[in-house]
């Protein structure tokens, strides 16, 4: 949402307009969303009905494709690798579909990861004989490689995406749609220049390493941002008392705030361990239990905030019966997130690979200090190289 409002806001704006699934949440939101236009994507069990709405949001033009695969998928992802196949494949050819219906020539195709893959790997197959593309060039962006697509190579064929033939990618990859996206975008990026160089490694290439190299040429990396204004503890309507780097002794209020609200100890001194993620076996969350529990006989306090993987959502709610001093709340609620960044005392960063790390971003802006486990790229430095030569201005 942020890259398209920045985009316009450049001293020659972009034309930028967003494409998205019209989730059922989405439906929810009360959004204005005015009908622009319906058509059919060919299927091997027939036509599906495509149904695109539109609506404006902070100067940005945002088209919401509706249809059978999205609107019978409660969840934005389901787990089920037939479900989000065909819901991620229809949508990617009905956003390719609309531009040409509404007759709006993209220069550029920005797609990201292996939901939208498909419309890259489809721009590829039909641009030099569809003259409406012809022109157009595609960038894929990668948030966490291992997520491949995997086991969703029959919804791209019943689509009429074929797999990939003679190509330097591996048998096992030809069908799946990241490596198919990696395989035909014009650049691709990531969000962060560390990922980049660590998606050539054996590590960190999701068994690619080969790949990718021959495409090393193509992969660049652009550190994710944050959007300064929405992510501000001074003017953030989410916090009980807003406050700045120049008044950071107002920040206690928001910590009695939020103990109160979780029903902890009110004693300030306690420090608050704070996590906030998508309890996913990649973030590392399996090892946060095991952590507080070596440390059970200090006074501290902790909050849990995400959903995810079952299993790791049973360890933090084990965890909360365990320790009364653990609150866990297993749903997606950003105003809560906003409240805990500006409430915590320190922020648990414990992932085994981390892309980017806007959690962290976050947590600093709010005057929440990271407490991350060591990991990537410059953890490979000696200590003195990565701090000399590669210092973070604050």
């Amino acid at each position: 949402g942020s890259l398209p409002a920045a985009l316009r806001a450049l001293p020659e704006p972009v034309d930028v307009r967003l494409v998205l699934p019209l989730y059922p949440q989405i439906k929810k939101s009360g959004w204005d969303l005015t009908p622009v236009a319906s058509f059919n994507i060919p299927h091997s069990r027939g036509p599906i009905l495509a149904e695109v709405f539109q609506t404006l949001i902070n100067g940005v033009t945002i088209y919401l494709v509706s249809g059978a695969p999205v609107s019978e998928s409660p969840a934005v992802y389901s787990g089920d690798p037939s479900q989000d196949g065909t819901k991620f494949t229809f949508f990617s050819l009905a956003a390719m579909e609309l531009a040409k219906i509404i007759d709006w020539q993209p220069d550029i195709l920005h797609a990201h990861d292996w939901h939208a893959a498909p419309a890259v790997y489809n721009l590829r197959l039909i641009r030099k004989s569809d003259n409406f593309f012809r022109n157009t060039k595609s960038l894929l962006t990668v948030h966490n490689l291992p997520y491949l697509g995997y086991d969703t190579g029959p919804a791209l064929g019943a689509f009429g995406l074929p797999r990939a033939h003679m190509s330097p990618l591996p048998d096992w990859a030809e069908h799946l749609p990241l490596p198919l996206g990696l395989l035909t975008a014009d650049k691709i990026n990531t969000v962060s220049p560390c990922y980049a160089k660590e998606m050539l490694t054996e590590e960190f290439g999701a068994n690619l390493k080969g790949f990718l190299g021959t495409r090393k040429d193509d992969i660049s990396g652009i550190l994710n941002g944050l959007d300064m204004q929405s992510w501000d503890p001074a003017t953030d309507p989410q916090l009980a008392v807003n406050y700045s780097a120049e008044t950071l002794n107002k920040r206690k209020e928001n910590k009695k705030k939020l103990l109160n609200e979780l029903n902890l100890d009110p004693d300030l001194g306690k420090p608050l361990f704070a996590m906030i993620n998508r309890l996913d076996h990649q973030k590392g969350v399996d090892l946060v239990p095991e952590a507080l529990r070596l440390v059970h006989d200090l006074e501290w306090q902790a909050v849990i905030l995400g959903t995810g993987d079952p299993s790791l959502e049973d360890a933090a709610r084990r965890l909360d019966q365990e320790f009364p001093q653990v609150r866990t709340v297993l749903r997606y609620d950003g105003g809560l997130a906003r409240r805990i960044y500006a409430g915590s005392d320190l922020i648990l960063i414990p992932s085994r690979y981390e892309p980017c790390g806007l959690t962290q971003m976050i947590a600093m802006r709010y005057g929440c200090v990271p407490l991350a486990r060591a990991t990537g790229y410059y953890n490979r430095l000696p200590l003195w190289k990565s701090w000399s030569e590669h210092r973070i201005p604050v």
